[in-house]
């Protein structure tokens, strides 16, 4: 992709800038995004995203079919052959389209809150669909790090699975966890050694834990996770680096460069090295369920007041708050004002209404270049004024999702023990 100049990016800047000031003045704060879809060649669509299924292959057979859809991202996807603009949100406002990442650098604390402007100069995470029909490869995301070391940043990430997408749970909805304890470091070595023979044996030395729609995890940097087949609602730090550790899954290969794409030149060979970077002690945790298992826990709402806002993504690792995330649901006929700590990204999954006044509605199909009404971005200082949700339908409730940025929600549950 061709670079800009310094010119270029001060007129795009500007540009930009005229364009969200406008977006976010008509809309109140609230800007819309059309859908961002991201395929995997590794993996098998779960036709649960609401994408037609004759766009499944829209970016081509050898791209892989699209199993993602990324929620307000600001984050490219580390994808092979990818095109300049993949895993980035569009805004859309009238007859314009511009990228979410240029509207934030454009707007900087007016979008994102001053503290995190000031730390990140970005919004640093974004939250996807991830849908399978089968299990992924056992494989751990790296610390910041250890990312550090090719350039990258580490990525932690939480998982809920709402039920809106999860009408079935497709061929193996279980995910693998960590290790059993007391698994040794030479186990895992030999699994490595063992890569080319076929099934490498990861899987023996991990235990599954079957999928509950409606419940989420916690999944720190360096810790194995192999997640199963439910469409799962992912609010992650913006990054996309990973190493898969499994070489074999349901009969495919899984090749050794997705094991070492983000681990630097030199140590591409080196299995001690790739055994290390696991994070141990979590990864042998004999409590890891109590430590990083989500149930909903309710922050504001109640049948009498028509609403219910829920914690679905919560937790600190090793004392900070990476990303959180709530689930809304408003009863039909019913308008509620919701606060929250800062900016987020919002999707629907049930219903229809309006958001300040904007449309809000969950397509049952969409075409690959459709725009939808189902997601936006709402900017910091519109958040913390409050947000006027409505549900339009007499008969149905208005669910949202909405994820936010590290350390916005201080008064968010804490999970388990600490990490």
């Amino acid at each position: 992709m061709k670079s800009r100049s310094v010119t270029d990016l001060q007129t795009l800047t500007t540009h930009v800038k005229a364009a969200a000031e406008a977006a976010l003045s008509q809309g109140k704060g609230v800007l819309r995004l059309a859908p961002n879809w991201v395929p995997r060649s590794f993996l098998h669509p779960g036709r649960r995203l609401k994408l037609h299924p004759d766009d499944l292959y829209a970016y081509g057979l050898n791209r892989g079919g699209i199993d993602e859809r990324w929620f307000a991202s600001t984050t490219e996807a580390a994808n092979e052959g990818r095109v300049p603009d993949e895993g980035l949100s569009y805004v859309v406002h009238k007859n314009q389209r511009f990228l979410l990442r240029d509207a934030v650098d454009a707007l900087g604390a007016t979008a994102v809150g001053k503290d995190i402007w000031d730390k990140y100069r970005r919004w640093p995470v974004y939250s996807k669909f991830f849908d399978n029909m089968g299990p992924i490869p056992h494989h751990m995301h790296q610390s910041a790090k250890l990312a550090k070391l090719v350039g990258q940043e580490g990525k932690p990430e939480t998982y809920y699975f709402p039920p809106q997408h999860n009408n079935v749970g497709n061929n193996f909805p279980y995910t693998f966890f960590g290790l059993v304890p007391g698994t040794t470091k030479a186990q895992v070595r030999r699994c490595l050694e063992n890569w080319n023979k076929g099934d490498n044996g990861i899987l023996d030395l991990s235990q599954a834990y079957r999928l509950k729609p409606g419940t989420g995890w916690l999944v720190p940097p360096c810790v194995l996770h192999a997640p199963g087949s439910l469409c799962t609602y992912e609010p992650q730090w913006g990054s996309d680096v990973f190493g898969m550790y499994q070489s074999l899954v349901e009969g495919r290969e899984v090749p050794w460069s997705l094991l070492v794409k983000d681990v630097p030149a030199d140590k591409h060979q080196d299995l001690d090295y790739l055994v290390e970077q696991l994070d141990w002690k979590q990864n042998t945790d004999p409590n890891f369920h109590k430590n990083h298992y989500l149930e909903p826990v309710l922050a504001s709402g109640s049948a009498e007041q028509g609403y219910f806002d829920k914690w679905i993504c919560y937790g600190r690792i090793k004392g900070w708050q990476c990303v959180t995330a709530k689930e809304l649901t408003v009863l039909p006929g019913t308008t509620c004002t919701i606060q929250d700590g800062g900016a987020y990204g919002l999707i629907t999954v049930q219903g229809k209404g309006k958001i300040n006044g904007q449309l809000l509605s969950s397509p049952n199909l969409i075409r690959f270049t459709d725009l939808t009404d189902d997601e936006v971005f709402v900017v910091h200082d519109a958040a913390r004024a409050g947000v006027v949700f409505e549900n339009t339908s007499k008969t149905e409730p208005l669910v949202v999702l909405r994820y936010f940025g590290p350390e916005v929600n201080p008064d968010a549950p804490e999970v388990g023990g600490a990490l």
